[in-house]
């Protein structure tokens, strides 16, 4: 569903993150008028999503809150536990290769994964503290770096309950879950604390057996010229995987729709952080800093070819990934004037490095080693300055201009010497935009800038073909991306805001490191274009519809006989909404989303067929302290895939080379989800001792 393009601005920019360290769940909404509002927008596809927003939409898993993104699609084609697969502006961004993702100021993006370049796993998310999402979209940002070429999404987290929480759910597929939250105030801050235990078999033949245990702790205070706040998050997931099958496998009934070819594919990870949050205000600016570590694990075991490479032990292998992730990000944002024109700068720092204890890919059959493919010790390092500031230059006219270095270090040790080396790069980002109006309540925006992503760091040392032993080719670490955009947000139309955009990106290198295969492959340069708009309408008080739609074309750029479409590249994309609310105990949502078809070969002879699917909720209030709600998905119980793709496999008895094919992953057929949520009464102040108080400067509603 879109978010409201009138909460799309800069100024509402600045309140997501100065409110960050104060906002109560649930948020308080933003009442500034939508001509103040686009006057601080940096481009006509910057938004935010509200809380309320995030309730109206069931999500089947902890990702699909994403799509409360305007264009921004959500599927799986594994274990529950696996990343999701993200789709977003002509990208199939597999795991998240050109979408930046942030939950707390924390990034979430793996690079020099072993599964694959920006590896985003938001199953540690739990979606009841998620307080609102802020979203960017192109290479306009000085604030965004690397994996933000298509977009970045920060996911905010509340800071305390109104209320004890405790929620209860249940399908009948195998899924359990339960949820138990609550706030205190401690000490002049406020504590909250969380803890989800779930279980998901899903429809497979061969139960997902998926087991995640999650917890938070997170404590801070404010005063009259700022605050703090820390974070520890902690979760742990196994599973068992029905990965994507080949479709002749289930036209010759060998398996059905929901079955495995490899029953012994699974994985299991985990996650633990901890973060600091400091801001700090002052008369005419603002200064805020996130610290943070992370532990994380990753053991996947997968097959896609099934016999091809290997006829007498299978073609599974594992992924296995072991790191400490550390970094800092600051800055500070000045206010002022210079001949009668409103200026405003920020400066800032990021600093990242990825302690990769090991980083390897194994040869297995039913989860036991068979051999190492590879294994390394990766260190890589990256420092990020950057400097953006606008200025008013006449009454209706705003220019900005920022500039971003960045700066990479590899070290990397392999079990094969000829692999191991050290490697550097750095890039200069520069970006320019021109905000009009707004005239007749509708502004126009003007948006150019360049961008990258990285590439493994194993690619760039790499020397020889771990497997074959080859001589290979060595990849730039660093991958130039060159954007451009024109927009407009109009809320001409009483009660109606709609945005619009035409855009287009360029990527030097489709470069990415393979790690199914164990090696960095170069691709082509592409070019994507496309257009989106976005509508959100509030009808009779009690009604409220949004809809979004998005197209878009990609294409390789350089001259070859195997054709020039990029595979897996989303096309169209749409979702539209209708919630009810305020009709007395009683609220419903109904939500369609078509996923347009997509090439699955560069000649474009063979593609995906396009899907429609609608989901809705129904809930109403027992009593004051407890709520029930009816959660359906794929509705309509439509046969369609969450994705496709197209290569070569072999099953027993099959030629040796193996059969090209479509090799699917079947959306899930029609879901109820039950649950049932209680809130217990406030706890007393006498209790808990007092509450602290939002700060005067942002509006902060307070805890």
């Amino acid at each position: 569903m879109a978010a409201s393009t009138a909460d799309s601005s800069a100024a509402k920019h600045h309140r997501v993150r100065e409110n960050a360290l104060v906002d109560t769940l649930p948020a308080m909404e933003v009442t500034d008028s939508f001509d103040r509002s686009v006057r601080r927008s940096l481009s006509s596809s910057q938004g935010t999503v509200t809380t309320s927003q995030l309730r109206a939409l069931p999500t089947y898993r902890p990702g699909e809150m994403l799509e409360t993104v305007p264009g921004v699609l959500i599927s799986q084609h594994s274990g529950e536990g696996k990343a999701n697969q993200y789709y977003l502006r002509g990208f199939n961004l597999d795991h998240g290769t050109d979408l930046a993702l942030f939950v707390a100021g924390i990034p979430v993006n793996m690079p020099t994964h072993a599964h694959g370049q920006g590896y985003s796993d938001l199953n540690f998310l739990i979606p009841e503290l998620v307080s609102g999402v802020e979203y960017r979209k192109g290479t306009y940002d000085a604030e965004e770096g690397d994996f933000a070429a298509a977009g970045a999404a920060h996911l905010t987290l509340a800071n305390r309950l109104d209320r004890p929480l405790v929620q209860m759910g249940y399908d009948s597929y195998g899924y359990r879950r339960a949820l138990f939250a609550g706030s205190i105030g401690l000490a002049g801050g406020d504590l909250l604390g969380a803890f989800e235990l779930s279980h998901n078999d899903g429809p497979w033949v061969h139960p997902d057996d998926y087991r995640k245990l999650n917890g938070l702790l997170r404590y801070g205070r404010t005063w009259s010229d700022g605050g703090f706040r820390v974070t520890a998050m902690g979760y742990d997931g196994r599973w068992n995987s029905t990965d994507q099958v080949a479709a002749r496998a289930i036209d010759e009934g060998l398996i059905t729709r929901y079955g495995s070819l490899d029953p012994t594919d699974g994985g299991r990870s985990h996650r633990y952080s901890l973060s600091a949050e400091w801001q700090g205000f002052h008369a005419q600016s603002f200064t805020q800093a996130t610290a943070y570590v992370i532990g994380y694990g990753l053991h996947l075991f997968s097959n896609f070819t099934y016999f091809l490479e290997d006829p007498a032990h299978g073609d599974q292998f594992e992924q296995a990934d072991s790191r400490i992730v550390s970094g800092l990000r600051a800055s500070r944002t000045w206010h002022g004037g210079w001949t009668n024109r409103a200026i405003e700068g920020t400066a800032g720092l990021d600093v990242r490095r990825d302690d990769i204890g090991n980083v390897g890919l194994y040869d297995t059959e039913g989860q036991v080693r068979l051999s190492t493919i590879r294994q390394d010790r990766v260190a890589q390092t990256s420092l990020s300055p950057y400097l953006q500031g606008s200025m008013q230059w006449q009454p209706k006219a705003r220019v900005t201009l920022g500039l971003r270095g960045d700066g990479y270090w590899f070290d990397v040790h392999s079990d094969n010497p000829l692999n191991s080396g050290t490697a550097s790069a750095s890039i200069l980002s520069p970006k320019i935009g021109l905000a009009l109006g707004p005239w007749a309540h509708t502004a126009y925006f003007v948006n150019a800038g360049t961008g990258f992503h990285s590439n493994d760091a194993r690619g760039a040392t790499l020397a020889v073909d771990p497997a074959s032993l080859q001589p290979a080719q060595r990849v730039s670490p660093l991958v130039r991306a060159k954007g451009a955009e024109v927009g407009l947000k109009s809320a001409a139309i009483p009660g109606l805001e709609t945005s619009v955009s035409l855009w287009g990106l360029d990527l030097a290198s489709e470069l990415v490191f393979a790690g199914d295969a164990g090696t960095t492959e170069p691709s082509r340069p592409s070019r994507r274009v496309g257009v989106e708009w976005t509508a959100a309408q509030s009808i009779g008080g009690h009604f409220r519809g949004e809809a979004d739609l998005a197209y878009s074309q990609a294409r390789f750029t350089d001259d070859d006989p195997v054709g020039d479409h990029i595979p897996g590249a989303v096309e169209g994309v749409a979702s539209a909404g209708l919630t009810a609310h305020d009709f007395g105990e009683w609220s419903a949502g109904l939500r369609v989303r078509y996923f347009g078809p997509r090439p699955l070969i560069e000649d474009n002879s063979v593609r995906s067929a396009a899907a429609t699917t609608v989901s809705g909720s129904i809930g109403a209030r027992l009593a004051e302290w407890a709520t029930i709600s009816l959660e359906g998905f794929n509705l309509l119980d439509a046969r369609v895939s969450d994705i496709d793709y197209y290569y070569a496999s072999r099953l027993p008895g099959e030629p040796v080379d193996g059969l090209n094919d479509i090799h699917t992953h079947p959306m899930e057929p029609r879901t109820f989800r039950l649950l049932f949520t209680a809130r217990w009464p406030e706890f007393s102040e006498d209790a808990v001792g007092p509450k602290p108080t939002g700060h005067p400067k942002t509006g902060g509603s307070g805890p």
